[in-house]
């Protein structure tokens, strides 16, 4: 694999981070996961654009991000992925430093890496649907920073895989957040209800699409949080994400959702979402 590591491209087997990096030692440090459907890096400039507020947010000193979408495109290219669904990880922290933790000097170069590597789209989860759990909400108050610092996400992501489903869904203050590494909205009738932006949640890349598909098809959404009993008894719920796209939920802990099939609206979510990217 050709990696993408402070300004040079390298196999990937001659990378070498030190041990005082600071995304090393502090995870100090924010990235994205862009998804490259054959031919087109999806939502490109909009990763980028989030990827900017999060290097602001931390206060990392990067700059222009924009040079990061020609390394994206080279990283499929000399991968050898250009006609692969794939995923580029972009990860940017803030340098490495002896260990203290207030910041290092201004001065000190960031570490930037970069990494293309093969995606299977699984079809069968995004036709027939995922069971989820939720879970307390035990995350910082600052989850629309989208950090490497994951530990909450990866020990929930953990149980669900112990618990043999596809997604576990935070629950904070008795109301519906966000996934381990999805959106989460639930459908009443025809209305589309999600968790409104803010610190609780990342602003998704695939949300924004939701949100656009829903306008264009004249299909209600509104920002407002539902309760977890709510939630079990929607009548649709989907989570949405960018390897997730739109995933149909058809239960939630042990409550079937609607009929145990993927509904109406999330159909036509999912179908109006396959034209955009061409599938």
């Amino acid at each position: 694999m050709i990696v993408y590591y402070n300004d040079r491209y390298l196999s990937k087997d001659e990378v070498s981070i030190s041990p005082d990096d600071r995304g090393f030692v502090f995870g100090d440090g924010v990235y994205e996961v862009i998804y490259y459907y054959p031919r087109q890096l999806f939502e490109m400039d909009s990763h980028l654009t989030r990827l900017t507020r999060s290097l602001t947010e931390l206060r990392i000193n990067y700059g222009d991000v924009s040079n990061l979408k020609s390394v994206a495109k080279n990283l499929i290219e000399k991968n050898n992925l250009q006609d692969n669904h794939a995923t580029v990880y972009l990860q940017i922290t803030r340098g490495v430093a002896k260990r203290a933790h207030a910041f290092p000097p201004k001065a000190t170069p960031v570490t930037v890496y970069g990494s293309a590597s093969p995606f299977h789209r699984d079809e069968q989860k995004l036709h027939n649907g995922i069971k989820i759990i939720l879970l307390p909400d035990i995350r910082w108050s600052r989850c629309d920073i989208k950090s490497v610092c994951l530990l909450p996400n990866a020990l929930g992501n953990q149980q669900a895989k112990e618990a043999q489903v596809g997604e576990a869904i935070f629950v904070r203050d008795g109301m519906i957040t966000e996934g381990t590494h999805t959106n989460a909205f639930a459908v009443f009738g025809n209305t589309v209800y999600t968790y409104p932006k803010s610190n609780y949640i990342l602003a998704g890349i695939t949300r924004k699409v939701v949100f656009d598909i829903c306008r264009q098809d004249r299909i209600e959404i509104i920002e407002e949080p539902v309760s977890q009993e709510r939630f079990r008894f929607a009548d649709e719920v989907f989570i949405s994400g960018t390897t997730a796209e739109i995933t149909p939920v058809i239960q939630v802990d042990n409550h079937t959702i609607g009929n145990g099939n993927p509904g109406p609206v999330t159909r036509s979510l999912q179908k109006a979402f396959e034209k955009i990217i061409g599938q």
